[in-house]
């Protein structure tokens, strides 16, 4: 089958190509190469309430960005389908199905992409983001209850979770398979709440992409943006989280510990 309804490769993107960090990433102390400025009137957010913090999944606490954009140009390989990371750059989205419409990807063929997707990531060997362990199990130690909201596939998830020893750090992973509505819609916090029987006020969320800050926002807890290389990550700072981290190990920064507040 050839699907003629695309538009064509970036000249410039080879497949597999390892794109490294965004160049000029920002940082609250600093300037911004993204069209994106800290307000001027911006003051770190008081964290003192904040007993609970939720994790986006890819991007967020493993390395992942490489590895599902090698898969993309997999998929649509297998379906004849021409793959623009140029389109795949400007509209990615942790929602795939807006990621297939944008790229043109006719929606008959979305159940098999979907399929060939995860067997083609599967084929590689994820990474955790340097730093991640170490803080959630610093985190963990210092008081915190820890989980995840991820819109990636339960039994990736969590074969992901105990290839790297993290099982015992979180209460609760809830995944695509846990929710009817995808980011940014809150159903995915709203469920992990409820289980854990925590009030917004009493939560943070920490993702890297837009949706993830919108989602946060929705449930009205704190939310606290990460630097990544999903090349949603470029837009991050429009969506205005409360906090916005260089890199993960800056959580430790805002919330030391339970019992040992920020004044």
């Amino acid at each position: 089958m050839i699907c003629t309804a695309r538009s064509s490769r970036h000249a410039a993107s080879e497949p597999g190509a390892d794109r490294g960090p965004l160049a000029g990433s920002p940082a609250w102390g600093g300037g911004c190469d993204w069209g994106q400025r800290m307000p001027k009137n911006f003051h770190a957010p008081r964290t003192e309430s904040i007993s609970t913090i939720l994790f986006d999944w890819d991007g967020t606490i493993v390395d992942s960005a490489q590895l599902g954009l090698n898969a993309y140009y997999k998929v649509f390989a297998e379906l004849e389908c021409e793959f623009s990371e140029e389109i795949y750059n400007a509209n990615y989205s942790p929602n795939w199905d807006k990621t297939y419409e944008a790229l043109g990807l006719p929606r008959e063929h979305w159940a098999k992409a979907d399929t060939l997707w995860r067997f083609h990531y599967d084929q590689q060997a994820p990474q955790l983001i340097e730093g991640a362990a170490d803080t959630l199990a610093k985190m963990h130690a210092n008081g915190y209850r820890l989980g995840i909201v991820s819109s990636g596939n339960d039994d990736r998830v969590n074969r992901e979770i105990d290839q790297f020893g993290l099982r015992d750090l979180f209460e609760v992973v809830m995944c695509h398979e846990h929710i009817t509505q995808r980011k940014p819609h809150p159903e995915g916090l709203h469920l992990a709440l409820a289980r854990m029987t925590v009030s917004p006020n009493e939560v943070a969320y920490v993702g890297d992409a837009p949706e993830d800050i919108q989602m946060g926002k929705e449930a009205r807890v704190l939310t606290v943006a990460v630097h990544s290389n999903y090349p949603c990550n470029a837009r991050l700072l429009i969506a205005e989280p409360d906090i916005y981290l260089q890199s993960i190990g800056e959580l430790l920064n805002y919330f030391p510990s339970v019992s040992k507040r920020i004044l």
